[in-house]
Parts: structure tokens; sequence; C-alpha cells
């Protein structure tokens, strides 16, 4: 998955769960828009081989990835920047809130990814509900409705109208 914040997903794809994320990692980054100006990506150690960050570079982004310990050329990066990767880290946290995400009970991809999507819809409203709330918060009083909860690990959230 490819997520620009803790709320924004920029792509996603499913890999099978006997081989390593890289090579579907690598095909997400190909897929996205190149920059005008050479941008940072953050990764994880995980995507830290050397055809992971060089399709990085390709693309027109600055891979930002520690080496592994026990490479034997390893590089310098941003480490004040690759601090910033728990904000991408908050939207997987998000994610793992909803139980049947988090445990994977669907033995179909098309069912997995299904609910999935409806995670990230949630998350989605979930988000523009708050910053509205924020919003008139101050402004009048709202009338707030509850929503039913979409996948049942989550607490429930209100509405304004």
């Amino acid at each position: 998955m490819v997520t620009a914040d803790d709320k924004t997903v920029i792509g996603l794809s499913l890999s099978a769960g006997n081989c390593h994320d890289a090579p579907e990692g690598r095909e997400l980054i190909k897929s996205l828009r190149k920059p005008e100006n050479t941008v940072p990506l953050l990764m994880d150690k995980a995507y830290e081989g050397d055809e992971t960050r060089k399709t990085v570079a390709n693309q027109g982004f600055e891979p930002v990835v520690p080496p592994k310990s026990n490479r034997k050329d390893p590089w310098e990066y941003d480490k004040e920047l690759y601090k910033r990767r728990n904000i991408v880290e908050r939207f997987f946290r998000r994610i793992k809130g909803f139980r049947r995400i988090n445990t994977r009970y669907d033995k179909l991809d098309t069912v997995f990814l299904a609910f999935l999507f409806l995670a990230i819809i949630y998350i989605a409203l979930h988000n523009s509900c708050r910053h509205a709330l924020r919003e008139k918060k101050n402004s009048n009083n709202v009338e707030v409705i509850p929503i039913p909860l979409l996948c049942g690990a989550r607490p429930s959230w209100s509405f304004p109208l």
C-alpha cells in the first residue's frame, strides 16, 4: 500500500501470502505518476533492496530508507525525515483496528479487498466528519446523529446534519 499520510491512500495491491512484498511494491511505485521535482519516498526496511531503491530513483523519487544492519555497503539517509514514517504507520494502525481486516477472515481476495475499501472509506468519512464538527463546533450548536459501525471493530462516531 502506498499512502500520502495517515488518511490518504494512493494505491494498493495484494500479494500472495507466501511471497515477499517488495516485487508488488515495485509495481505500485511504477504505477505512480512521476513528480516534476524529486520527492522523498519513505519506505520500510523491507523495501531497502537495491532493485527497489533503483526503481524508486527511476520514478523520480528520493528513496528514504535505512540500510539493514548486515549490509556490506550501507548508505546515508535523512534520519530526521525517516522519523516521519510514523505518520504512514498510523494509517496501518487505523486499518488494523478493523478486526476482519487485521485477521483476514476472508479466503477470497475480492472479498478481502472489498472490506479493505470499506475500511478506507470509513476512515476517510470519519476524518472528514471530525473536521466538519471542529469547524461548526464554535459557530453554533450542531445536531449530531450516531452512524452505525461498518466493520464492528471501531467505536461508534457521530455525523453532523
